[in-house]
C-alpha cells in the first residue's frame, strides 16, 4: 500500500516537473523569440509557429538534460565524492554488487566521500545511478549495518525516486541561486570574453528586432529596457513555477525514506541492522548548527540523515528553498523495530 502511494506521488511529482519545464520553456521562448526572430528568419525559419516550435523543443530538451546531468554532477561535487573500483575498495564493491543482484538492479557506480562525517545518499540517472558513502560511514558501521544502509540507497535507485528527486531539486535550486550551470561551465579565463560577446550579440539582435539604429542613444535605452523586462519576467516566472514543485517534492521526500527503510531492510534481510545503523549515525554525527530554513537545502535532504557531509556551523548566506523533508529518525527506527518484531513472529 505504501509502495503504491509512493509510486503515485512519484508519478505526480514527475508529471508536475515536466509540465513546469514545458511552461518555463514557453515563457523563455516568448521572451527570447523577439530577440532571435531576425536570426532565425535569416536561417530560413520565417513563420512564427515554426520559430516557436524549434525554440520550445531546444529549450525543453536542454532543461531536462541539465536537470539530470548537471544536478547529478553538482551533488557529487558538493560531497567531494570520487568513484571507486573493485581494486581500490574490493569489500565495498562486492557488497554493492551482491545487493544489486539480489534486488535485480543494474550495479550502480559507487563513490566515496573523503569526510569523517558518516552519511550516504543515492543520486539517479536515466540508465543507472550512483551510491555515495563517506569514509566516516565505512569506519563507523558494522558489516550488517553497512549492508543495510547500502540496501536502503539501492532501493532509492530501484524505485526511481532518486531520479525524480534529482529532477525536482533543479528549479528550486535555481531560484535559491545555488546552481549556475552556464557560469560554472565556462573556464575562468573566458568568462569576461563570453559575457562581453553575449552582450554585444544581444544588442545587435535587439537593435535589429526593434528597428532602431545600433549606434544611438535611443537604441541603447530600448536595449536596456528590453533586457530588464526579460530578466524580471523570467525571474518572476521561475519563482512562481518552482513553488508547486517544492510542496509536492517535500511530501515525496518524507515518504520515500520510509519506503526505502522498509524495503532496504528486507533486501538486506535484517531490519534491526538498519535501525541500529540509524541510531548509531544519529548519535555519532553532529548536525551543523544552522538556520532551520537551510536544513534541507542542496545535498542534505538527499542523504540518509539530513545533515549532509558537513561538520561544523553552516552560515545562512541568503535566500534558500527547502525541497525535501526527512521524517524524524526516532520514528524511522521505531518502524524498523516493529518490522523486525513482525518478521520474527
Amino acid at each position: 500500500m505504501a509502495g503504491d502511494d509512493l509510486t503515485a506521488r512519484m508519478g505526480a511529482t514527475l508529471a508536475l516537473v515536466l509540465a513546469i519545464d514545458l511552461a518555463f520553456a514557453l515563457v523563455l521562448v516568448a521572451l527570447l523569440e523577439p530577440w532571435l526572430a531576425p536570426l532565425l528568419a535569416a536561417l530560413g525559419i520565417g513563420s512564427t509557429l515554426g520559430r516557436y516550435a524549434l525554440l520550445i523543443a531546444l529549450v525543453l530538451t536542454g532543461l531536462v538534460w541539465v536537470q539530470l546531468r548537471y544536478t547529478r554532477q553538482e551533488l557529487l561535487a558538493e560531497a567531494d565524492a570520487e568513484p571507486i573500483t573493485a581494486e581500490s575498495h574490493p569489500d565495498l564493491h562486492a557488497r554493492v554488487t551482491r545487493l544489486s543482484t539480489l534486488a535485480d538492479l543494474r550495479v550502480p557506480t559507487v563513490a566515496v566521500a573523503d569526510t569523517d562525517v558518516p552519511n550516504s545518499f543515492a543520486v539517479g540517472g536515466l540508465r543507472s545511478g550512483t551510491v555515495v558513502v563517506s569514509e566516516g560511514l565505512l569506519e563507523t558501521l558494522t558489516d550488517d549495518e553497512l549492508d543495510a544502509v547500502l540496501a536502503h540507497e539501492l532501493v532509492h535507485l530501484a524505485n526511481r525516486d532518486a531520479v525524480v528527486m534529482t529532477l525536482a531539486s533543479f528549479l528550486p535550486a535555481l531560484v535559491a541561486d545555488e546552481y549556475s550551470p552556464l557560469e560554472e561551465a565556462l573556464p575562468d579565463g573566458t568568462k569576461p570574453l563570453f559575457w562581453g560577446a553575449l552582450a554585444v550579440g544581444c544588442y545587435v539582435l535587439a537593435a535589429t528586432a526593434l528597428g532602431v539604429p545600433i549606434a544611438s542613444l535611443e537604441g541603447l535605452a530600448q536595449f536596456g529596457i528590453a533586457v530588464a523586462v526579460t530578466v524580471l519576467l523570467g525571474g518572476v516566472a521561475l519563482g512562481l513555477l518552482a513553488t508547486p514543485v517544492v510542496f509536492l517534492s517535500r511530501g515525496l521526500s518524507r515518504q520515500r525514506e520510509f519506503v526505502a527503510d522498509r524495503d532496504g531492510a528486507r533486501l538486506a534481510g535484517d531490519p534491526a541492522a538498519l535501525a541500529s545503523a540509524l541510531a548509531t549515525l544519529d548519535e555519532v554525527a553532529t548536525p551543523p548548527s544552522e538556520d532551520a530554513r537551510v536544513r534541507y537545502r542542496g545535498l542534505d535532504g538527499m542523504c540518509l540523515l539530513p545533515h549532509g557531509f558537513d561538520d561544523g556551523v553552516v552560515a545562512d548566506d541568503g535566500f534558500h528553498v527547502e525541497t525535501r523533508s526527512h521524517p524524524p529518525t526516532d520514528e524511522r527506527i521505531a518502524r524498523l523495530r516493529e518490522l523486525a518484531a513482525s518478521l520474527e513472529s
